[in-house]
């Protein structure tokens, strides 16, 4: 039996402008300036034009960037371009907003614009980790944006955290984690801080500066896995904890490897198996798409159901309702016998107690979702199993 949403395509579109850097981010941004912006708004309507989807939208999400730095004219501009390439009734739709860039006005803009979920990107709660972080917004900024959400009337609010800076300590970790429940968000995200390359935090790592404790991170996860449930979240996939009813929509499009779209510099897309990446630099993005020219991309991947049906199984198993392989043998068109490697690797992992196997689906326990990104490197290819 296949999921009912699995025809369901996502729109992502990347704001790239930041005020500032912090020292954790590695995503593609540029600082705002007039010229930018609209540079930025003719490209993105002609990037629409150059790729028009063959149904409507069932989700967006609106990333950055800083989508938040966006005027309140620029986000009806925004909204305006996107109902124009068709939205379904149902559409979750989500932008990310920083604590230090929103205000009533623009939270107003949003919500005119058919926004229903916000996400907003207060990392810690503790001021020292904030300032090691290298936010621009206090703790006080940070609760009061979140208070300022709920009072514009969004009623679907996601807070992302951040664990593992350098000196944070597991007592530290747990007093974060019972601030954001106080708050009350519909959902909430846990990231570990990653040091990735061309990041201030890289470089301090580079140094010597700073190290990396995985036993730490784990402690980390762990407390974050018991507490987050019995406080009413229910974890569905490693990071990502909700309420009732308020699991991202889009980012289920994605892990369950549907179709989505996206737009803006350095946006990814999965469409008509295809998966391709937009330039990560504004100009190289913008002058093809204002001059006509025929389009090229950072990445441009052709995929067939085999790759779609391995990726399917790697980030499936991300998610506490795992996989099942019948599943994904009939959504994917593909033989069953195909999967003979991917069953022998699965019930290795059972005997090393990593994954259990019960009622036709396989989920990965506790130290396997700890190893999953390990895991996640080892998962056989099925294209070699049809030979």
């Amino acid at each position: 039996m296949q999921d009912s949403n699995d025809n369901e395509l996502g729109l992502y579109v990347h704001v790239p402008f930041c005020s500032t850097t912090c020292d954790f981010c590695a995503f593609y941004q540029e600082r705002p300036s007039k010229k930018g912006f609209e540079e930025y708004f003719l490209a993105l309507e002609k990037d629409f034009q150059a790729h028009l989807p063959d149904r409507a939208f069932s989700t967006v999400f609106i990333g950055g960037g800083t989508p938040g730095i966006l005027s309140d004219g620029q986000i009806d501009q925004l909204c305006a371009l996107i109902h124009a390439n068709g939205l379904k009734d149902e559409c979750e739709w989500t932008v990310e907003v920083a604590p230090n860039e929103i205000n009533p006005q623009k939270l107003e803009a949003f919500l005119r614009g058919g926004v229903n979920r916000l996400s907003l990107g207060v990392q810690t709660l503790d001021p020292v980790f904030m300032k090691e972080l290298g936010r621009k917004h206090d703790v006080e900024r940070a609760v009061k944006a979140y208070g300022e959400v709920r009072a514009a009337g969004f009623e679907n609010v996601n807070l992302d955290l951040l664990f593992g800076a350098p000196g944070q300590t597991l007592e530290n970790w747990k007093d974060d984690l019972r601030k954001v429940v106080d708050l009350g968000p519909d959902h909430v995200s846990t990231y570990c801080l990653t040091f990735e390359e061309d990041t201030a935090l890289f470089a301090k790592l580079a140094k010597g500066q700073i190290k990396i404790d995985p036993e730490r991170e784990a402690m980390f996860y762990e407390w974050a896995w018991e507490y987050l449930p019995n406080q009413g979240y229910s974890q569905y996939e490693v990071s990502n904890y909700a309420r009732d009813g308020y699991e991202c929509r889009h980012n289920l499009n994605t892990w369950r490897m549907n179709e989505w779209i996206g737009f803006g510099p350095s946006a990814s897309s999965q469409y008509n198996q295809v998966r391709r990446k937009n330039f990560s630099n504004i100009e190289q993005w913008a002058k093809p798409l204002l001059l006509e020219e025929s389009l090229e991309y950072e990445e441009y991947i052709e995929l067939d159901n085999y790759d779609l049906a391995r990726d399917a199984i790697l980030f499936g198993l991300r998610m506490n309702r795992g996989i099942n392989l019948n599943v994904i043998s009939d959504k994917f068109r593909i033989p069953p016998d195909s999967f003979e490697e991917i069953h022998k690797f699965l019930e290795l992992l059972e005997k090393e107690c990593l994954a259990v196997f019960e009622d036709h689906q396989y989920f990965l326990t506790l130290e396997g979702r700890m190893r999953c990104d390990a895991i996640a490197l080892e998962i056989p290819d099925l294209s070699s199993d049809s030979s």
